[in-house]
């Protein structure tokens, strides 16, 4: 154990993500286990800056495990953008004593990290919270899992409603630039199409699936679309009005579930990997790493350089599009 870390600051930055309060959670009761200090830091690298802090103990986390969201609060900060920014953020650190930081959160809350570090040599280590799964180095970031949870169920509702009108659903879900949500509940909620970033389906490809499946005795589907997929043009609206004018049999319907996907009481998944990432960040700077993320892979929690984790690039699981193929016969 490194005896020159007697107080870790934790904070959540960007978009929020179930599991985050679990983490939280997991970072100050292994401080206290681990017998040093622990400084909440409120609105992530904003409440950096602003000085906006808060001791945490064992018992400052009673019964925030099954809450969504963060109780830290979070929020995008400009100014921390800057070398200015960042001294503030750092001379804020220095007076409260902390010696370092875990951040939760996604690629830029990281990556901001990662620059900190390197000007001010504060030793860190990240855990991945962000719905998207879309961080290097890691199976499953903190919150898909409730997020794909959160869509399936949607996604059930919206079928008994199509199925009691004969209508065509397509289902917007949040994935700007990956479509690992897409194609997870896509599968799991049985759509007959599912539109994501890495495969071009096309416009002429999907009238011939929709086609197929009236022919088939289909009298309601649902498609799912990623938000950053490019078959819909500029919005999933121009894709419904495409398929009306050029499949006029179909009466054509529009959800887009967006930022409910973050909310909600996260699953037993994510409430444990929360826990497991917590602990190892905390025991990874006591062993003094920094720059690390905590990540899972073969069930085992594993360190990856942010470095690494930023500037890599997660893959569609290509098994997955083959089954779903497959399921929408």
């Amino acid at each position: 154990m490194s005896s020159s870390i007697k107080k870790i600051g934790v904070f959540t930055s960007g978009g929020d993500s179930p599991g985050m309060n679990a983490a939280i959670r997991a970072v100050v009761r292994t401080c206290a286990y681990m017998e040093i200090d622990c400084l909440g830091i409120y609105r992530g690298y904003e409440g950096m800056i602003d000085g906006d802090f808060i001791p945490l103990n064992a018992r400052s986390v009673n019964n925030i495990i099954n809450k969504g969201g963060t109780f830290l609060k979070s929020a995008r900060c400009p100014e921390f953008r800057t070398p200015e920014g960042r001294q503030k953020a750092f001379d804020q650190l220095q007076s409260a004593g902390v010696d370092a930081l875990v951040v939760i959160g996604g690629d830029g809350s990281l990556s901001g990290a990662e620059i900190f570090h390197a000007e001010h040599n504060i030793p860190y280590i990240g855990i991945p919270g962000t719905i998207d799964n879309d961080i290097f180095g890691t199976r499953y970031t903190l919150g898909f899992d409730t997020a794909l949870n959160t869509v399936v169920e949607a996604i059930d509702k919206i079928r008994d409603t199509a199925s009691s009108h004969h209508r065509l659903f397509f289902v917007e879900v949040m994935g700007r630039d990956v479509g690992h949500i897409a194609l997870n509940a896509g599968v799991g909620a049985g759509a007959e199409e599912i539109l994501i970033p890495e495969e071009d389906l096309g416009l002429d490809r999907l009238l011939d699936s929709l086609k197929r499946s009236k022919a088939r005795g289909k009298s309601s589907s649902i498609v799912v679309v990623a938000e950053g997929d490019r078959t819909t043009g500029k919005n999933v609206y121009e894709l419904k009005e495409y398929v009306e004018q050029h499949l006029p049999v179909y009466d054509v319907r529009v959800c887009v579930l967006g930022h409910m996907q973050r909310g909600g009481a996260p699953t037993c998944f994510d409430r444990v990997l929360a826990s497991r990432m917590g602990v190892k960040a905390v025991e990874a700077l006591l062993e003094g790493k920094t720059g690390f993320m905590a990540g899972i892979r073969d069930n085992d929690i594993i360190l990856t350089p942010v470095s690494e984790a930023i500037k890599g690039h997660t893959k569609i699981d290509k098994e997955l599009i083959r089954v779903s193929d497959i399921m929408t016969i």
